[in-house]
């Protein structure tokens, strides 16, 4: 994305420039936030702004092949590359709204588990 706008005729047309930045790099922002905030509805939440902010991005790829910014076989890989990362979210997102409760208690169940078995037998010195 910020190949395309750092070259005729894309430059010069600001807002787009600015909106097709934005939207690029907010989506792997967001997935990272909420691979960082480590529950799986937590995950799901900010998995779903970054989808948007892809579908956006795929949405600027369209006009920037309408104003010509770009060549039809640049922007059909590069559509293709953004299908890709949709289709990835998407798949991703079913994944953690199909197994997230249940990870998140067997997470905790492993937790409770583990200083269950540290009251127990704790370390020599403490």
């Amino acid at each position: 994305m910020f190949a395309i706008v750092a070259t005729p005729p894309a430059k010069s047309d600001f807002d787009f420039c600015n909106q097709i930045r934005r939207s690029a790099s907010s989506a792997p922002r967001n997935i990272a936030e909420g691979f960082g905030r480590f529950w799986p509805s937590e995950f799901a939440h900010k998995l779903r702004i970054a989808k948007g902010e892809l579908e956006e991005t795929r949405d600027h790829l369209l006009k920037a092949l309408e104003e010509q910014y770009i060549s039809e076989t640049t922007a059909a890989e590069m559509i293709r590359l953004a299908k890709r990362a949709i289709g990835a979210a998407t798949r991703f997102l079913v994944y953690l709204d199909r197994n997230g409760d249940a990870w998140k208690k067997a997470y905790l169940a492993g937790l409770r588990t583990r200083d269950a078995d540290a009251r127990k037998n704790p370390e020599p010195g403490t």
